[in-house]
């Protein structure tokens, strides 16, 4: 989305890695496998239940390093590079599982899955997945060896690796954010000691519609600290568009929406039915603008690859850290995976000639969005990448074309089969720009690449094997969707609704396009406001994709988000005010930015992973069975009471922590 300040200090790049190409090290081990495979599956866990609550995921990468070097040091002969290759294995789990929930929810809130199909869901995934590695490993040499794109996280990640040869100490900031994360989530959500969340809302004259609400989700203000003041403040942006703008502006035009039974679900019934559709429209267009943007560095980026191609055979010896998969193995790779995604789609759809223009789809566009989401992890990161932007320009695209081809008789087929090849493609473009991320991590580091890339089939191949038990768990504890009476709390999954919303308005109609255009036109005037900000070299920047994201999301998550990022400009700010140019200032600024960073990750992790458990324990004895109290006798109140206390505890954790080791 935007080029961010990166929360830590980062040593500049030198042409010469860290371990010189001819030191051999243990590299590939069989620890180092087994661990970063059940990492993966962890963090997709994670990240799966997380991306359907609040619709944004962040990169694991660091977390996964950190973890390693504490669990490694417990033997005797790890070294840095087998704890690159776990972490390379540990992100790959969680980006799969940004590209499964963006898109394959969709089938079931349209009704056409009833369950996640086990084998169904892991062939997308996987075959997905290996796909978008297969994309980019072509680029690799184009990307990070020529052009030198920065690659903040991967940079960063090698750097944390670096840093931290010397011990794994920083685990416990982790540790601490996952147990705090944790028992929040099992007090709000299985004890029900208070509301989750807290919200007002007012009408006054019956036109004027005022709106307040703040999730009570550590997690959530953790995202903001993560990606920034700047991010957090444009994804608040769009929620404040939707809600203080477009929503008062609907109710006083058209009127108060019957059947409400309170006055803050007249605000949820309008944004859902029309205001949300905004979303949409700035999506279309920032995925749009993103593939225009780079229109350039990508043909440079295809012309490489394809050169990469035509040289395949060529026998030239190359230095240990230039060792790529051979390219005539990526080749057979993608051939031999086309075959399966074929097989899925004629099981699903049933209809041979529409099979086959769907993998041509499928293939073209997984392999254009995947070196999109490549290239734009180098400018921006992973965790910035416009990953559900691309995805819903694939899936518009998709839809129409199929319509014209297929007609729209048969609605429900026509969305699915336009879900399952969006699916595809948004499973490569993830896991695209993470190995991408994690390929340059070992280009500083001076690892072999294609021992990486086996590693990344590795977390792929985990992650995608666990990925569907957790999302069936998921869908019988909490539902996915639109709240029900049997299940109020059902997690929003946002980027899934709008994929279904788009699939089916096409080949159902019903589509608010009146919306869909008005949020174009937004996106159009953030576009050019970046322009100039651009222009102007400003250090705040508005990408239009951070914007539609707050559009989409419920205003009590942007809410969240903001505060977070609030925290990390305070302590951006405190540690300025003590700045100084001596290297131990450096290095306190580094410690903080990566304590804060792990602390922030624990909270997340820690609630993903225990809305799991609580989720397990729903399915095997039944909803309810943990409640202290029918209903919170307080209200929010305590909720928010402990929230503040954690968001002060962030800011003096990573403050106390930068003024030790500046002493």
């Amino acid at each position: 989305m935007i080029e961010e300040k990166p929360l830590i200090e980062k040593q500049e790049e030198t042409d010469q890695p860290y371990i010189s190409p001819k030191t051999k090290l243990p590299e590939l081990t069989l620890k180092a496998i087994l661990l970063g495979a059940l990492l993966s599956v962890i963090l997709s866990a994670a990240n799966a239940y997380f991306g359907l609550f609040a619709g944004l995921t962040v990169s694991a990468s660091i977390p996964a390093a950190v973890i390693s070097m504490a669990i490694l040091k417990l033997f005797r002969n790890s070294n840095i590079l087998e704890n690159n290759m776990v972490q390379t294995a540990a992100s790959a789990g969680e980006s799969l599982a940004a590209g499964v929930i963006f898109t394959i929810p969709a089938l079931i809130i349209m009704g056409y899955w009833e369950e996640f199909n086990y084998w169904e869901t892991t062939l997308i995934a996987m075959t997905g997945g290996v796909l978008g590695i297969l994309f980019t490993i072509p680029l690799r040499n184009a990307l990070i060896v020529k052009e030198k794109l920065k690659f903040p996280e991967g940079v960063a990640t090698a750097e944390v690796l670096k840093t931290g040869e010397g011990g794994g100490e920083s685990v416990k900031y982790l540790v601490w954010g996952g147990l705090i994360g944790g028992l929040f989530k099992l007090s709000d959500s299985a004890l029900n000691l208070w509301d989750g969340l807290f919200e007002k809302a007012a009408l006054l004259n019956q036109k004027f519609y005022l709106y307040f609400g703040l999730n009570l989700s550590p997690a959530l203000v953790a995202v903001g600290y993560i990606v920034g003041l700047n991010i957090a403040f444009l994804v608040f942006l769009g929620g404040a568009i939707s809600w203080y703008v477009a929503i008062p502006i609907y109710m006083a035009t058209v009127g108060v929406p019957e059947g409400a039974s309170s006055v803050e679900s007249m605000g949820i019934s309008v944004w859902s039915s029309q205001i949300r559709y905004l979303g949409v429209g700035a999506m279309v267009v920032g995925g749009l603008w993103a593939l225009l943007s780079l229109r350039q560095s990508l043909v440079t980026a295809f012309k490489s690859g394809i050169a990469a191609f035509k040289n395949s055979g060529e026998k030239v010896k190359k230095l240990r850290t230039e060792m790529d998969t051979p390219m005539s193995w990526v080749l057979v790779g993608i051939g031999v995976l086309i075959v399966p995604v074929f097989v899925l789609y004629l099981r699903e759809i049933e209809q041979v000639a529409f099979t086959g223009v769907m993998a041509v789809i499928m293939v073209i566009a997984g392999f254009l969005f995947s070196a999109v989401a490549g290239y734009m992890a180098g400018l921006v990161g992973s965790s910035n990448n416009p990953i559900s932007g691309v995805t819903i320009a694939t899936i518009l695209a998709t839809a129409l074309l199929l319509a014209a081809l297929m007609g729209t008789d048969d609605p429900g087929r026509g969305a699915a089969a336009t879900i399952l090849v969006g699916a595809v493609v948004c499973c490569a473009a993830a896991i695209a720009g993470d190995n991408m991320q994690d390929l340059k991590a070992g280009h500083v580091l001076g690892a072999t690449p294609y021992k990486q890339q086996i590693m990344q089939v590795v977390g792929v191949a985990a992650g995608a094997l666990a990925i569907a038990p957790v999302l069936n768990n998921l869908l019988l504890a909490y539902g996915i969707g639109t709240p029900t009476a049997e299940q109020p709390d059902a997690l929003a999954a946002p980027q899934a609704t709008l994929m279904q919303s788009v699939a089916d308005g096409i080949f159902r109609g019903g589509l608010p396009w009146t919306m869909v255009a008005i949020g174009a036109a937004i996106a159009a005037v953030i576009i050019a406001i970046d322009v100039y900000l651009k222009n102007r070299n400003s250090d705040f920047r508005m990408p239009v994709l951070a914007v539609a994201v707050g559009l989409y999301l419920p205003l009590e998550l942007d809410t969240s988000i903001f505060f977070g990022g609030v925290i990390a400009w305070a302590v951006e700010r405190y540690m300025r005010k003590q700045g100084s140019s001596s290297s131990q200032f450096s290095d306190a600024k580094s410690l903080a930015s990566i304590a804060g960073l792990l602390l922030a990750s624990g909270l997340i992790t820690g609630e993903a992973l225990m809305g799991i458990l609580i989720a397990i324990l729903i399915v095997a004895i039944g909803p309810g069975q943990f409640q202290i109290f029918e209903e919170a006798p307080l209200g929010s109140i305590p909720g928010l009471i402990l929230l503040i206390v954690i968001i002060f505890g962030i800011y003096r954790t990573v403050k106390s922590v930068f003024d030790k080791a500046e002493k």
